[in-house]
């Protein structure tokens, strides 16, 4: 015969092992090739990825280059920095097995070649210069340490919830201009992992721009423009704004400067913080010197150089960070003012949920049943579905204006 005290015992014991079941099971901080390897076999989205990086030309439509992705150049950096330059893949599936066996730290994707990078060697022999880039994303890269001259909460690497609201200005300026001035439409934001934003524009248009376009494009959003000694970095030319940096005045930087940076920062809280905003102001207007202190503080602060060239190598999305642990994922621009760097999940924390769901399971189930699942979701939906779209569109249309061109030869 079973007492209540018995029955009861039991049931609190019960209780217990199902509630550890239920829990993650805690996977120690850390970032180290053993973690990668269970993240690259597990979560790492290939499938996704490699189609972004098609722009349509799968082998699916008759029109498509089947050349195209195996000239784009992926550079791996391996653990103690070794780094393997012009790698290249013709199917997801190379790519999977290569990621798996290499187990890279940072993956990095460069332009789309003239011919295969990987036998670049073989085409310098023979004396032509044809290994030249032909086909890259616009990108922008943007780092929270470019702005330490006007934050005084972190410095470097660092940031916290008072200073990444530099970054969401970024994000809301570019993308508006890109979307209203350039009338680009498939522009993927990605946070770095530590300390910034990436941007890349994929419209066909875009991947098609010269250097001298790229940069013309960059110097469009210029206005930050002093060295690291120089007192005065922002300089506003002409009697009134561009209707472009007036918009960004009035719709977004005035007000964050006026109800976010001035309390955030606390630029009037010494004598020495005074000090550096009373120097900006010179012998103008009022207006002027009050709109060019307002941009000296929160404007986007671009690293130019990796704009202007085709070749320039840029993280890919869904890395993990070395030094933070934390995935590379995208941001939602039209909810970029409730993204947390600090809320992004941590290779730790996946394998913790991994470990919570178990390993038996398919990749896809595992996938969505982490906090990764949130973010591939909004790739795969937000960007990559109406990107491939459109691609299938030009492609088809590229096709029959070749059939056509082809029947009216013919007739003459």
């Amino acid at each position: 015969m079973v007492r209540d005290d018995e029955q009861v015992d039991s049931m609190e014991i019960d209780e217990k092992k199902q509630q550890q079941l239920e829990a993650p099971t805690a996977v120690p901080e850390g970032f180290n090739t053993d973690y990668l390897r269970v993240y690259y076999g597990k979560l790492f989205p290939y499938g996704d990825f490699f189609k972004w990086l098609c722009y349509g030309n799968d082998g699916k439509h008759p029109g498509c280059d089947q050349s195209y992705v195996g000239r784009r150049e992926f550079s791996f950096t391996l653990e103690n920095d070794i780094y393997l330059r012009f790698q290249s893949f013709d199917s997801a599936t190379e790519l999977e097995s290569s990621i798996k066996e290499k187990c890279p730290f940072k993956i990095d994707i460069g332009p789309v070649y003239s011919v295969d990078p990987s036998k670049r060697h073989a085409y310098a022999q023979s004396g032509n210069n044809v290994f030249v880039p032909v086909e890259r994303e616009l990108i922008f890269d943007i780092d929270i340490s470019d702005y330490d001259d006007v934050r005084y909460c972190c410095s470097g690497a660092d940031v916290c919830l008072d200073c990444w609201p530099l970054m969401t200005i970024a994000i809301k300026i570019l993308n508006t201009s890109l979307r209203d001035d350039f009338g680009f439409s498939h522009i993927l934001w990605v946070y770095s992992g530590r300390r910034g934003v990436h941007c890349w524009v994929c419209d066909s248009r875009a991947r098609k721009l010269s250097n001298e376009q790229r940069a013309a494009i960059a110097d469009y959003f210029r206005v930050y423009k002093g060295g690291e000694n120089a007192l005065k970095k922002v300089s506003l030319a002409g009697p009134v704004l561009h209707p472009f940096l007036a918009q960004s005045y009035m719709d977004v930087l005035k007000t964050f400067f006026e109800d976010r940076l001035l309390l955030s920062q606390q630029l009037f809280s010494s004598e020495e913080r005074c000090q550096k905003i009373l120097d900006l102001i010179l012998m103008k207007g009022l207006r002027r010197c009050v709109e060019e202190i307002v941009f000296s503080y929160t404007y986007p602060r671009l690293d130019m150089e990796v704009s202007k060239h085709m070749n320039h190598l840029l993280k890919a999305p869904f890395c993990i960070h070395p030094k933070t642990g934390r995935v590379c994922v995208p941001i939602d621009p039209s909810n970029c003012d409730d993204f947390d760097p600090a809320a992004v999940p941590t290779l730790s924390q996946l394998l913790g949920e991994l470990n919570a769901t178990g390993f038996q399971s398919d990749s896809d189930n595992s996938l969505e049943r982490t906090s990764l699942g949130k973010s591939i979701s909004f790739f795969r939906t937000s960007f990559l579905h109406p990107l491939l779209k459109a691609c299938k569109e030009e492609l088809e249309s590229a096709y029959n204006a070749k059939l056509q061109q082809s029947k009216n030869s013919l007739n003459w």
